[in-house]
Order: structure tokens, then sequence, then C-alpha cells
């Protein structure tokens, strides 16, 4: 059995007490088998045999992503592709085993939220619509079928009475309702409506205004949202087309990260030393999923690590490019 095959079975029958044992394994592995990863070890003076705990290891600016195609399997069958325009060069991340990403989407949701057969899935995500490599299209998609459920569609914005009806519908029903949406479109259906009280409903912002209206707060944008769609509050997802896992939050945009994956905040004016819990930072993301590529990936996100242990996102490193994930400033 190869290592890739194995590797997934430990992630998938484990909890955050093994979690560091694993990285560690998963590093030797493809310090020594992603041939980008181990040149970039080598151009830092980084041996990995002297790696022995977390914090030792050197993460892979996310920027490698857009130049280079990284993947230790060569065998690679679709690729996700990041959401921006034809003058960004835009992230490509290549995906070996896409049994293997919806498998580990559908665990990571249903250990928060439970199971998705008892889920109706509504989606407003109109500009990742257009880009057919969009991963999270690809997971939004096997959500839907997993609820095996009619109701579960794609809508836009302006289809304010089509969704009420969906949710009035599924309320009924006594399903559980996902809308889950990138935030400008969620901004917009908010003009548009004055939802009464749904228990059942579940908004999910995905983050990303991506220019269409004035950046706003992830306060502000939760206070108008929770004022116009009848919710007590917002949850949100994290995520990126470098990552195959996510991390959700179900309140003050405070994100839990599931078992695969490990947030750390590296200091802005080092990138190899580390910052302490309620400081920001750039956000280092192990993401134990990324067997086939590289797991240890050094973002261009601003963030903080909680007291709690789940981890705020607070906005993007100056001069890196917008993104389409989470990326509102507190």
């Amino acid at each position: 059995m190869d290592f890739a095959t194995t590797f997934k079975d430990k992630i998938f029958n484990t909890d955050s007490t093994h979690f560091a044992e694993l990285a560690l394994e998963l590093f030797r592995h493809q310090a020594a088998n992603v041939p980008i990863y181990t040149a970039y070890l080598q151009s830092i003076s980084c041996q990995p045999n002297a790696v022995k705990h977390l914090e030792d290891i050197r993460f892979l600016p996310i920027s490698f992503f857009k130049t280079h195609a990284i993947n230790s399997a060569n065998n690679f069958s679709f690729y996700f592709q990041s959401s921006g325009t034809t003058a960004v060069e835009r992230s490509k991340h290549y995906v070996s085993d896409l049994m293997f990403y919806k498998k580990n989407a559908k665990h990571t949701f249903e250990q928060q939220y439970g199971l998705l057969k008892d889920f109706v899935v509504l989606a407003l995500l109109p500009s990742y619509q257009d880009n057919p490599f969009s991963s999270l299209i690809y997971m939004v998609d096997d959500f839907m079928k997993q609820t095996g459920d009619d109701t579960s569609s794609y809508f836009q914005p302006r289809q304010a009475h089509e969704i009420e009806q969906a949710i009035i519908i599924s309320q009924q029903r006594n399903k559980k309702i996902l809308l889950i949406g990138v935030t400008y479109a969620l901004l917009d259906l908010a003009a548009e409506v004055n939802w009464q009280h749904y228990p059942n409903l579940i908004v999910m912002e995905t983050g990303g205004m991506k220019g269409r209206r004035e950046e706003l707060t992830r306060i502000e944008v939760h206070q108008a949202l929770k004022l116009k769609l009848g919710v007590t509050s917002i949850h949100s997802e994290y995520g990126m087309t470098e990552l195959l896992s996510q991390a959700y939050a179900k309140v003050d945009g405070n994100f839990e990260c599931p078992p695969t994956m490990r947030v750390m905040t590296r200091e802005l004016t080092d990138p190899f030393s580390w910052q302490k819990v309620g400081n920001t930072g750039g956000i280092n993301i192990i993401d134990l999923a990324n067997i086939d590529s590289c797991a240890f990936i050094e973002t261009q996100d601003l963030g903080k690590l909680n007291n709690d242990s789940t981890f705020s996102v607070l906005g993007r490193i100056d001069h890196s490019e917008i993104r389409g994930c989470n990326l509102m400033i507190q």
C-alpha cells in the first residue's frame, strides 16, 4: 500500500492529540517527494532530518501555487483554480484524488453541523459559478447531492422570493437549511428582504467582496445580514484553492480547525518566528489532507490565535492580491 493511501486512513481515524506526529510524518514524506518543496527547503538551508517539532517546519509560500505544479504523485486527474481575472495570475492546486476531497469536506462539515442528509443547501455563489475549477463550487455541488433533496439549488440575489419559498418549504419539512453565499451576494440579498426568524436557517458567508461593494468590517457585515435575514448569528467558512480542508466559524468569525488542519501565526518581519496567542501575524496552515501537494502553506492572510484554540482572520498582508476566500477586515 502506498504512502498516500495509508496516510488517508490515518487522518480519518485520529484526533487532535496525534496531529503533531502525523504532521511530522507527512513533512518528512513531502520534503523528499514534492520537488518544489524539496528545492525550497534546500534554498533556505532547512535540513528535514533536523525538524523534530511543528515549530521547526518551514512553510511553502502560497505564491508557488501560481507558478508551479505542486504534486508528488504525478498522476493528478484534476486541478482547482482560484477565482480572479485574466489580468491576475491564478493559483492551481493539482488534485490526485477527487473522491478523497469530497470525503474530507463532507466529514469536516458533518463533524460540526450534523448529517448532510438532514439539510437543504441553498447557494448564492454567482462569481464562483463562472469558474468551472472552483473548489468551493465542487464542494457545494457534492453537498447538494449528499442532501438527496431536490430543493437544494443555486440562486441569484435577485431571486429573493424563490429563496424564501425554499426556506419556508424546508422549514415545514423540519429540514435544516444552509444558505451559503459569497459575502457581496448575501449583502445584495439582504438589501431586498426583511425576513422573519426561521429557526432552522443557517446563513454562512464564504467571504470576499471582490471590489463589488465598499469594504466593510466583518462585524458590520454580520450585523447587516442578521438584521435582514432573520438569524441570530452568521456562520463563516474559511477555505482556499490551495487547501483541501475547511474551517468553520459559528459565531463572531472565530474559526475552529478540523482534525486535519492546524493554524499557526508567524511574525510579519520574520517568517521563521512565531507569534504568541492573541497577537496579529501572518497565517500559516498545516493541512494534512494536502497529501499529494504541500501540507505546509505560508498564506498572505493576517490573523490571530485565540485562547479557546480558535483563530480569527483579520485581513490581508499589505501588497498581497485580493482573493476569493474569507478576507474581510475585523
